[in-house]
């Protein structure tokens, strides 16, 4: 089954790029286009793809604010942002969000196709240029310790499967504001502040493995 996917870009020749990419590739469809925030959201409300492909700067609603309505709204639907920008707040922004990926337009096709492919499956995709800044941000020792308790590390490890609150929740037994209190407290002990941070931190710290 292709991997659906919808492209957010205000540039004509931007989502065209972005298009002729991956219509090449016989796993990957692209379902829509939106040329502002607003038409991202609705759309990907609308058609419930695979992968969101989001800009940052677009008009009538940003990137940033796009995808955390969107992560609202149909939580299902990842997102895989593709920017020019590089700078710390963007990409703490988007992530915080709850972007799955994030990818620089600077980045090599093979590159931008494996990212769709690993958001897809719920992996997190960050360009070299951004990874390395974001993993000494949340590797930092924090004052307040980073000891999890076996719920939590329950909890940390359906976020890295990609399950929303609702379906940690579920699978767990426990309310959804039980879970983001869960969360809250996995945030504050490791020094993140998005649930992609809290997975990666996770992840470089041995305390949770991709597929357990």
């Amino acid at each position: 089954m292709s991997i659906r996917v919808v492209i957010a870009d205000d540039h004509n020749v931007v989502r065209k790029g972005i298009r002729d990419l991956l219509s090449d590739e016989d796993d990957i469809a692209v379902v829509g286009e939106a040329r502002n925030g607003h038409e991202a959201v609705d759309l990907a409300t609308a058609l419930q793809p695979d992968v969101v492909v989001m800009d940052i700067a677009m008009p009538e609603l940003s990137g940033v604010e796009a995808t955390r309505q969107l992560r609202a709204q149909a939580p299902n639907v990842r997102v895989l942002v593709l920017t020019a920008y590089e700078d710390d707040p963007y990409i703490y922004s988007l992530l915080d969000a709850g972007a799955t990926s994030y990818i620089l337009k600077t980045a090599e096709s093979r590159e931008i196709v494996r990212a769709v492919r690993a958001t897809a499956a719920g992996q997190t995709a960050l360009d070299p240029a951004v990874a390395p800044r974001l993993i000494a941000r949340i590797t930092q020792p924090s004052s307040k310790g980073d000891t999890l308790t076996e719920r939590e590390l329950d909890v940390l490890r359906l976020a890295a499967r990609g399950q929303t609150n609702k379906q940690i929740g579920a699978e767990l037994a426990i309310s959804d504001r039980t879970v983001q209190n869960h969360l809250a407290n996995i945030y504050t002990k490791l020094g993140v502040a998005s649930r992609t941070e809290a997975v990666t931190a996770g992840l470089q710290r041995n305390l949770i493995r991709l597929n357990e």
